[in-house]
């Protein structure tokens, strides 16, 4: 087994356990516990909490062993979080699958789910005051601080993908996705991970601004290649092919196709894009896929994951290269690999 692939299962391991540890009810609630509990139990990769304690680890000079039950912690709220943006985004996308089931709402319907992800939301709050109390004010208070920019970011992300969609904002740059999927999916995905696990780590006396463009350059990667595998056959995707082109997501990929059609192929990609999902047939979205293909749209999207890749690469030594050697800086290290290479 990888570096990556050892630490993703120890830190998975104790994030979950810690996870169920904070949703335990004191008494059961119907149509509420079973939901909290459902999207944390399907599994999911663990990388954003592994982020979190690879880099409490590092920055802490506590190489191997038990990571710092504070970051553990942290990276419980990390998770719980993380699920409950992923409930709200499959309702906002009109979803079918998540990690390889129905999503939420399609099981227990768009009143329920958002209501989950909601208390899911709220529950995260308590691993990370956990988390925080002992270390004193001056770390809450960083803490705190880089919580409300994610949370700022994130949202700000959403909107931005979302307003493209609902307004049929056809225009677009590559410039305009870097900037959306930095705040989207870079900033709660790799980059409050890591100050959450800097701040902890370092009790507070390092400045949490030193891992953003790491965490910037690997999210773009990362979503990037998540976007590419939209579009594969990969049975252990999770979710459904081609499902991004349906909710007519404005990819790098789609941005790069929609300048290399003629005017005809512009015109019919346009009315696709201004359809509601329902309204969008499955032979529309087979063609768009195709003329991806087609006009190197595929090949220009991993060129330009490759060019992101090779930035965190830079970053990495510049924040992390002087630091001794340890099993979790190579973890941090072989993350570059790992988004292209992950199962």
């Amino acid at each position: 087994m990888t570096v990556e692939g050892a630490l993703l299962q120890r830190y998975g391991a104790a994030t979950r356990a810690e996870v169920a540890r904070y949703l335990a009810a004191p008494a059961p609630s119907p149509f509420l516990d079973e939901m909290l509990a459902d999207y944390p139990q399907r599994g999911g990769k663990m990388l954003r909490p592994a982020i979190c304690l690879a880099n409490a680890a590092v920055f802490g000079q506590r190489s191997g062993g038990e990571p710092m039950p504070e970051a553990v912690r942290a990276a419980a709220a990390i998770e719980m979080l993380h699920n409950a943006l992923l409930i709200h985004d499959d309702v906002q996308d009109g979803s079918e699958l998540r990690r390889g089931r129905p999503t939420l709402h399609a099981l227990h319907g768009v009143p329920l789910a958002i209501n989950a992800g909601d208390a899911l939301l709220f529950a995260a709050f308590a691993p990370l005051i956990d988390a925080v109390r002992p270390l004193g004010g001056d770390v809450i208070r960083q803490v705190m601080d880089v919580t409300a920019t994610m949370a700022r970011q994130t949202a700000e992300g959403q909107a931005l993908e979302l307003g493209w969609r609902d307004r049929n904002v056809t225009d677009l740059a590559e410039a305009d996705y870097l900037r959306m999927a930095l705040k989207k999916t870079a900033w709660m995905g790799m980059i409050w991970p890591a100050q959450l696990g800097l701040i902890i780590g370092s009790r507070g006396r390092l400045d949490p601004e030193m891992v953003v463009r790491f965490g910037y350059f690997l999210g773009l990667a990362f979503q990037i290649e998540d976007d590419l595998r939209n579009l594969s056959e990969d049975p252990g995707y999770g979710k459904e092919q081609n499902g991004d082109l349906a909710e007519a997501k404005r990819t790098l990929m789609l941005i790069h196709v929609r300048r290399q059609c003629d005017a005809a192929e512009r015109a019919r990609l346009d009315a696709f894009l201004g359809l509601s999902r329902e309204a969008r047939r499955e032979n529309d979205v087979l063609w768009l896929a195709g003329l991806m293909h087609e006009r190197g749209s595929i090949d220009h999207a991993r060129a330009v994951a490759a060019a992101m890749a090779g930035a965190a690469e830079h970053e990495f030594a510049a924040v992390y290269g002087a630091l001794p050697p340890s099993e979790e800086r190579t973890f941090l290290h072989g993350l570059i690999r790992w988004v292209f290479d992950r199962a």
